[in-house]
């Protein structure tokens, strides 16, 4: 059955809850459980509930209503909200979440992260599978700095924890809330929690959420970057007096349209008549297609699964001492078809096939009096996952792009460099046999035109090939913290974790449809004479793509984006342990009962990661990588305050990191490795404020400034990716009575600094490796801000609600990322941001929430 038609059943149990008695229906109010006495949020961040003014280090933490307010469904937008965490979402199988300064996104199977995202106390961390749906939410916090005695091994410069609304036995309680925006976008949250005794309830949320494409299909069909998402979750509560059972189970499917890589090099044509269609500007409409030939014709987009269950039980055995027991299980599966090189010809298509299992469980005894608090457990982490990356080339065009002759190099007179030929040109072997004589010139070798004509008549129109990467770990973490009161203003604490990972690392590669043509071309050339000589005559022999290797055709299964492994496919395998510390150490004083100061200095480790990648010559073994730990010492001090009767609650921090073996991606021909840069350092402040003047207005604002930087090496001097040097957020909510209804005005500004997408940020010097130098500096995203606004009216009790809203009010224009995978070939590609989205939404509530 549809999971669609299983979301909208949910609205049955909605129309049940209309029936119940008026008092159960007044309007939905903070849940109690995540407030203290005075109506202040309660935070879990240190593994106790506390407020959030007495832990000591940087924390944002938002309530599930701050984040309705606001209209924060995702997680990118989440981080426009929150100094020094950024979210970059190309698709929800390719986000990047990067904590000041720090960026976490890849998808290798080997690979760890850096900033830990967790989901009601379980890791869901992994990139392809970490970015979820924000819906019927309880809160998020973000923990800055390295959090790693708290949150885990992944926690090297921070952490996100999504605290989802669990079942409440106590209160019934139902909502629904339908959208509709232009792009022809619609959204429909439901939420029911059904109390079924005093101590048993269960509550079912759901999402379905859909939207055209906003950047224009110059081909026909879909429209670029069109999201569509489907998620449902359901929950169990227990509690039978001294224990708390949570059963909780999330599912969710996304089915995106493809992701706008777009050249800006090149102007978009029509691939048969090679008219232009289009223009290079960055947010414009792209001309892209993936060949029938590829994937079984799968066409460009994302199509992703995403499941887990999780128990979460608490139990206390008196007032002081309590334990705390979570069990998951987890798999994500997605694969994504993209146009990597950003253009109409087929040069190269590419796709990501990842998929993953995860188990965790924790358990953890904690103590607390009025003058310690302390806890200690261990943590088992078990994850298998594998990165399935096909390729498949235009060998004809991707001679042409290594040539720069995509306009046909003089063929077609008059044709501006800009604009690619039709794709009639590049079957032409008298054009293509010029071409190849052209690169064998610039290694010193000349070519008859019979034997280069000949070698183009072989040249592939579709050649394909494939990597695959595999991890397998197992961890075992052990942790322990404690906090005392060495007087009633003073606060002292200290963790420590010790982590072991086994970790298993596998890889093949392999041509899919034969020998690469080209690849063997450009391989052959840099051969002794001899060598090369037999090699260019064996290429030049009709058929030569297919022909088997054997004594009588000695010539090696050439790869063109990777060579193959072992027997064309062969499996390379490899172990490693590593066992590591974490700790950290903090001190707060309390200058009075509403401010706080605090200093902290915390180790954060990455463990050692055993990198793989494709042999260097044909028919060779997988070449094995241990990467040293990542490691990082962080410095920071702050003060948090709550002033004006606790109605202005105002904090700010300073901080200071040193890194050693700070890992970063460079590009090595045709294929991107993850090396070891030596040294960096970040230093910065950030700041946020949240003051309630009067009941009517509300208003929360934000600041971060962060100067990271690498410290060693070819970098030295370069800001980290996706790095912002400043950001900053405000909003502010007026909620005015008028008559029988409310009405309320949420006007939101957003604003960041220039970032770059690349470690080497986009500087030619540091692209001399590339298969094709890349000279200009343009990858880069120069500052902008974004202004939403949301007006809405809804009745004295809150039970009905309607509201408009707009996103980017001012349609302001803007990337997301550049360069990818189209850099291999010196074709970055560019995506674009959302335009200005607008439209009207209702709503209803019944009971407490």
């Amino acid at each position: 059955m549809s999971i669609r038609y299983a979301l909208l059943a949910l609205a049955s149990p909605i129309a049940l809850l209309a029936a119940t008695d008026a008092a159960a229906q007044e309007a939905a109010q903070p849940e109690a459980a995540t407030q203290s006495e005075g109506g202040e949020i309660v935070v879990t961040a240190q593994l106790v509930e506390q407020k959030p003014m007495d832990v000591p280090f940087a924390l944002t933490a938002l309530q599930g209503q701050f984040l309705d307010d606001l209209g924060i469904t995702e997680f990118d937008r989440l981080g426009q909200f929150i100094p020094g965490f950024d979210v970059q979402n190309q698709s929800p199988n390719n986000p990047g979440f990067v904590m000041r300064g720090i960026t976490s996104d890849s998808g290798a199977a080997y690979n760890e992260p850096r900033v830990s995202v967790f989901q009601d106390g379980v890791s869901i961390s992994k990139s392809r599978g970490s970015y979820v749906e924000l819906f019927d939410m309880e809160r998020v916090e973000v923990a800055k700095g390295p959090q790693s005695t708290l949150y885990g091994r992944g926690a090297l410069i921070g952490a996100v924890n999504l605290v989802q609304a669990k079942a409440d036995p106590k209160n019934a309680y139902g909502y629904v809330y339908g959208q509709y925006s232009n792009f022809n976008g619609y959204r429909i949250d439901q939420t029911v929690n059904l109390p079924l005794s005093d101590d048993l309830a269960i509550r079912v949320a759901s999402r379905i959420k859909e939207r055209d494409g906003f950047v224009t299909n110059l081909l026909g069909g879909d429209d670029f970057n069109g999201i569509k998402s489907e998620a449902v979750r359901g929950s169990l509560r227990w509690a039978p007096g001294a224990l708390t059972f949570d059963l909780i189970g999330n599912y969710q499917h996304d089915k995106a349209t493809g992701t706008s890589f777009k050249s800006i090099a090149y102007n978009p044509t029509n691939p048969t008549t090679g008219a232009v269609i289009g223009d290079r500007g960055r947010n414009s409409g792209a001309a892209l297609a993936s060949p029938s030939s590829f994937e079984r014709g799968r066409p460009l987009g994302l199509d992703r699964d995403v499941w887990g269950v999780t128990g979460i039980a608490n139990y206390d055995f008196s007032p002081n001492l309590s334990l705390n027991a979570i069990g998951s299980y987890r798999e994500f599966a997605g694969i994504e078809i993209f146009d990597a090189d950003g253009i109409s010809l087929p040069a190269l298509t590419a796709a990501e096939d990842a998929q993953g299992d995860q188990t965790m469980g924790t358990l953890r005894l904690t103590w607390k009096n009025d003058r310690m608090t302390a806890f200690f457990g261990g943590t088992y982490f078990r994850e298998n996952g594998f990165q399935r990356a096909p390729s498949q080339f235009d060998e004809r065009v991707a001679l042409a792009r290594l040539t720069n002759t995509l306009n046909g190099g003089g063929a077609i007179p008059g044709r501006a460099a800009s604009d690619p030929a039709p794709l009639a040109l590049f079957s032409n072997t008298a054009f293509t046999g010029q071409l190849l004589q052209g690169v064998a010139g610039a290694y010193g070798v000349a070519l008859p035109t019979a034997q280069v004509q000949a070698i183009a008549a072989n040249l592939k129109s579709a050649h394909q090939e494939t990597t695959t990467n595999y991890g397998r770990t197992e961890s075992w973490d052990l942790f322990g913290d404690v906090s005392f009161n060495v007087t009633e203003r003073l606060e002292l604490g200290a963790g420590l974790r010790w982590s072991h990972d086994a970790k298993t690392t596998g890889f093949s590669s392999a041509v899919s449809n034969g020998r690469s043509i080209l690849g063997g071309f450009i391989g052959a050339l840099g051969q002794p004479a001899a060598t090369r000589t037999a090699l260019l005559g064996a290429l030049a022999v009709p058929g030569a793509a297919n022909i088997p290797t054997s004594a009588l055709y000695p010539v090696p299964l050439f790869g063109l984006g990777a060579q193959p492994t072992g027997t064309n496919g062969q499996l390379y395998s490899a172990d490693h342990n590593d066992s590591g510390f974490t700790w950290r150490a903090v001190a707060k004083y309390e200058l009075s009962p509403e401010a706080n100061i605090y200093a902290n200095y915390a180790r954060g480790r990455r463990p050692e990661i055993l990198a793989v990648g494709a042999p260097s010559a044909p028919g060779g073994a997988a070449r094995f990588n241990v990467l040293p730990s990542e490691t990082v010492d962080s410095y920071e001090a702050g003060v948090k305050t709550a002033l004006a009767n606790r109605t202005l609650f105002i904090d700010g921090s300073v901080f200071y990191y040193r890194y050693s073996n700070f890992q970063t991606t460079e590009q090595q021909g045709t294929t991107f490795v993850t090396i070891n840069a030596g040294r960096a350092e970040s230093y910065g402040f950030e700041g946020q404020v949240n003051w309630r003047p009067a009941d009517w207005v509300n208003l929360f604002g934000s600041y971060a400034y962060n100067h990271s930087r690498f410290s060693a090496g070819a970098r030295e001097g370069n800001r980290f990716r996706l790095s912002p040097d400043h950001s900053a957020a405000v909003a502010v909510q007026f909620k005015v009575p008028a008559g029988p209804v409310k009405i309320d005005f949420t006007p939101s500004l957003t604003w960041q600094s220039k970032v770059f997408f690349d470690d080497d940020n986009d500087l030619p010097a540091l692209q001399v490796n590339n298969l094709v130098p890349d000279l200009v500096q343009d990858e880069v995203q120069g500052s902008y801000a974004l202004v939403d606004a949301r007006l809405g009216f809804e009745t004295d009790n809150g039970r009905w609600r309607i509201e408009g809203f707009v996103t980017n009010a001012f349609n302001q224009k803007y990337i997301k990322d550049a360069g990818n995978t189209g850099d291999a070939l010196g074709m970055p590609t560019f995506i674009a941001g959302e335009p200005r989205i607008y439209g009207i939404a209702a709503s209803l509530k019944l009971g407490t929430r």
